[in-house]
């Protein structure tokens, strides 16, 4: 297999929690807690869980939006997590990010042309004219007009706005997007359009994805493999179908066991994964794996010791002291 175009390895992104007269530090949320993955050139990796689990965080963290404390981000052979101010604005040509609300995503006192040429214009790409027939050409790419150009933000409906933000992360032919809930504030019949928007460009420019999402049947739509994400950190990874099929981490499989059946009658027979508690909080963790105060088959052992994220029989990597 060629090498990963991105290698996140045991990333960690602590924010302290201060109080007392002098501010001092008292503790330490941990957003992100030792996660580890691979992202090879043209592959869409999903990356799911329940809200506040770190999801948006880890994201932030791979384009530098949030400094790293520990870990390696390394695109091809660059560590993102070392680079100094114009190395990393250098490295961003090749990773860019969609966010989750394009209505504040775009400036509304530009036009939508120079908000998508200005990645142009900053890194020295293209200029004049030259810039103006390149924004026509990726507004055209993503369904809308080149004529769009001089129009404002608030002129857009959000579908449209989300492809104008779409627009600009492409601007710079990127290896790698995050893509960070890019429609879940989007109206559900316009979440498909863009869903096959994206697929539809990753297949023209070879580009990788990451695809943030607490919805579990949008990412299978379009993710290869999909990373479950729990209290900051990855319990499995595995390819699409078989962690649909067959998950193996008791997280996993409370979540996929929630997604409902088209068909009422196979609803009403399935068996449901009803799991007791509320989630920890990452300021204050619980000893051993994390998801043990809310596991049905938790055992002494998962209390004492943090799983290691592994790969198993199956061809899945899963963080459980109980799956073999």
């Amino acid at each position: 297999m060629s090498a990963p175009l991105l290698a996140v390895q045991d990333l960690c992104v602590h924010f302290p929690i201060r109080g007392g007269w002098f501010g001092r530090a008292q503790g330490a949320i941990r957003a992100v807690d030792g996660v580890s993955f691979e992202i090879r050139a043209g592959e869409t990796l999903g990356l799911v869980g329940e809200s506040g689990c770190g999801k948006s965080t880890l994201g932030n963290a791979i384009l530098r939006i949030v400094d790293p404390n520990g870990g390696a981000v390394r695109l091809c052979d660059v560590d993102l997590a070392t680079l100094d101010a114009a190395g990393l604005r250098a490295a961003r040509r090749r990773v860019q990010m969609i966010f989750q609300d394009p209505y504040a995503s775009l400036d509304p006192r530009m036009t939508v042309g120079a908000s998508i040429g200005e990645p142009l214009s900053a890194h020295g790409l293209a200029r004049g004219p030259e810039l103006w027939k390149r924004v026509g050409s990726l507004l055209e790419r993503v369904g809308l007009s080149a004529a769009h150009a001089g129009r404002y933000p608030h002129e857009f409906s959000g579908g449209q706005r989300q492809r104008l933000v779409i627009a600009r992360a492409l601007a710079l032919s990127p290896d790698l997007i995050v893509c960070d809930e890019p429609v879940s504030a989007l109206d559900v019949s316009v979440r498909g359009q863009i869903l096959n928007l994206l697929l539809e460009l990753q297949r023209a420019f070879h580009t990788a994805y990451l695809f943030i999402s607490h919805d579990l049947s949008v990412v299978r739509h379009v993710s290869d493999r999909i990373a479950v994400m729990y209290l900051g950190r990855i319990v499995e990874i595995a390819a699409r179908d078989p962690l649909f099929g067959r998950p193996l981490h008791p997280y996993t499989q409370a979540l996929i066991s929630a997604i409902p059946l088209p068909d009422p009658p196979a609803q009403r027979r399935r068996s449901r994964i009803i799991l007791t508690g509320e989630t920890p909080s990452p300021a204050k963790p619980p000893s051993g794996c994390p998801f043990h105060p809310r596991c049905p088959i938790a055992a002494d052992r998962c209390r004492r010791e943090v799983p290691a994220l592994e790969p198993k029989s199956s061809g899945a990597s899963v963080a459980c002291h109980l799956v073999t």
